[in-house]
């Protein structure tokens, strides 16, 4: 068998098996690529009334985007006792006053002190915020980017109560108008939810756990039980680390996590660096700092979205050149994988209210997202150390709670999609 022969018979065998892998993804991981993870429908009063929910809110230099989202948490309308906890979180740009003139009476204002040892600073304003309640059954973890249609929390509740769940999250819609967002949004969440299918998340016993930052509903007594925050201080991936305490507590927490259009995130990421270091901030955070999950992440990523468009293309190339059958098969086996994986990602567009023609991008926004990984390790092992030779730390506040792009004001228009 000549060099050129084998070549091609390794590469159709690695995309036959890639195309093997799709068809596992599309029919077996957990559904993950559909998105009919909806909250539970339930009806009426739950049968012990509206119990008590608390909202936090930790914001760190938040003050252009709380005028379009406080009010529409404030204005809620809960049938029980509702009020909602701000902390400013060591804000150099008047968050608190900017929340103050805001407020009324459902809002305080708790001020951030710097984070002790071991712990991350969001993780950090958040036990800030929830020393600050008092006698909440229910403690809505949320971010001040957020937006809620009226309704939202009565209905988190109402799921929550109807089945017993300690914890009911909710992945916000995020913003994609610009086409940097457009281009690389939807697939953030396509890619969250391939790591997590929320169908496995929300099967009691499943080892697969996490949680959406932007909305966490939990009842209070569930989490003192498993610990608090305490088990999680040090967490910079706060959202994950939260779903997966509840869910391995003992005993175990009955946790929920779906899609919704009811609440939106207003934070802008413009351009493509804003995505980029949205992404870079804790992609490496997300693989333990481990070199080896980064080489195979990059790898399975090359394998799984690269390569079968890359077979494809050159296959039909070197049919239409006389390649025969080594050719066809080529072709055959890289379109096999290339049309799977456009099919799995249809969805999240028609839920972003995106044209389906955009699906046979996702190869290439997997590629961009393999750079901002490895540049997320590359940021890691750049980061200057401190004394006694630790890497200095990642982003102050953590998470969405650090501003990525200047954000601004917007209004939110709902609208079905």
């Amino acid at each position: 068998m000549s060099a050129a022969a084998a070549c091609s018979l390794a590469c159709t065998a690695a995309c036959a098996l890639a195309a093997v892998a799709w068809v596992y993804l599309l029919a077996a991981h957990g559904g993950y690529w559909r998105t009919d993870q909806r909250l539970p429908s339930a009806r009426g009063e739950p049968a012990g009334g509206w119990p008590s929910v608390t909202a936090v809110i930790p914001a760190r230099n938040e003050a252009a985007v709380l005028p379009g989202t406080l009010p529409t948490l404030l204005a809620q309308e809960y049938p029980g006792s509702f009020d909602v906890i701000l902390v400013d979180d060591e804000s150099s740009d008047g968050t608190a006053s900017v929340a103050a003139e805001i407020g009324g009476p459902l809002l305080r204002v708790v001020q951030g002190t710097p984070p002790p040892a071991g712990w991350a600073g969001k993780v950090w304003a958040m036990q800030r915020g929830l020393d600050a309640v008092t006698d909440a059954r229910y403690v809505l973890f949320t971010d001040a980017d957020i937006a809620c249609k009226p309704g939202t929390v009565k209905a988190l509740v109402r799921a929550a109560e109807a089945d017993d769940r300690g914890l009911v999250s909710q992945m916000a819609l995020l913003r994609a108008q610009t086409p940097a967002e457009r281009l690389l949004v939807p697939a953030f969440v396509y890619f969250f939810a391939q790591l997590y299918p929320f169908r496995r998340v929300n099967r009691p016993g499943s080892g697969t756990a996490a949680a959406a930052g932007g909305c966490m509903l939990v009842r209070r007594d569930f989490l003192n039980a498993a610990g608090g925050l305490q088990p999680i201080r040090g967490a910079r991936i706060d959202d994950v680390a939260f779903g997966r305490l509840l869910k391995r507590s003992v005993p175990p927490v009955r946790c929920w996590l779906g899609l919704t259009t009811d609440i939106r995130s207003t934070r802008a990421y413009p351009r493509l660096a804003d995505v980029w270091d949205m992404v870079a901030r804790s992609a490496y955070t997300q693989l333990r700092y481990s070199p080896a999950m980064l080489a195979g992440t990059l790898a399975g990523l090359l394998w799984l979205y690269a390569l079968p468009p890359a077979a494809a293309l050159a296959g039909l190339g070197w049919l239409a050149a006389g390649g025969g059958l080594a050719a066809a098969w080529l072709a055959a086996a890289g379109l096999a994988g290339w049309a799977i994986m456009t099919v799995t990602y249809v969805p999240m567009l028609r839920l972003y209210q995106l044209s389906p023609a955009r699906a046979p991008l996702l190869p290439l926004i997997a590629l961009l997202y393999a750079a901002m990984t490895a540049d997320s390790a590359r940021r890691y092992y750049c980061r200057p150390r401190r004394a006694g030779g630790n890497r200095a730390g990642g982003n102050r506040a953590g998470g969405k709670s650090a501003k990525a792009s200047g954000g601004g004001q917007e209004q939110v228009r709902w609208r079905s999609p």
